[in-house]
């Protein structure tokens, strides 16, 4: 029972994404990353992971879209999906939560508390 915690992020800044890689990776996660809503689903199908942090705001598909996504495939419907934000308005939030997000939280990430939070979620 020596299962690693798969986490996929996607965010389009490279530097959000190298951030909580290396914060996951220091407590033990099996990190996937992707850039776009594109490629999120497509990892997301191939590798079923045990949580996805989805940015809202991307290029092309956006964050909502992709979850909305990747909703649509059985072996995803309960993978915890996480937003990660910059906007604070409720309308975000609840667009999030509609397209099937479980968790919501803004940016600036504090990794202490997104890492208790992923903790939580995955355990």
């Amino acid at each position: 029972m020596n299962h690693m915690p798969k986490v996929l992020v996607v965010d389009d800044e490279p530097d959000i994404v190298e951030i909580l890689r290396y914060n996951l990776q220091k407590q033990n996660f099996m990190v996937l990353t992707a850039s776009n809503g594109n490629d999120a689903v497509a990892i997301a199908i191939a590798e079923i992971p045990d949580l996805i942090i989805l940015d809202v705001r991307m290029p092309g598909l956006s964050g909502i879209e992709t979850c909305r996504k990747i909703r649509t495939f059985p072996s995803l419907k309960s993978t915890p999906v996480l937003f990660l934000t910059a906007d604070t308005d409720e309308y975000t939030s609840m667009s999030a939560i509609e397209a099937g997000g479980n968790h919501f939280i803004t940016k600036p990430i504090h990794p202490t508390i997104l890492l208790n939070m992923i903790k939580e979620i995955t355990i």
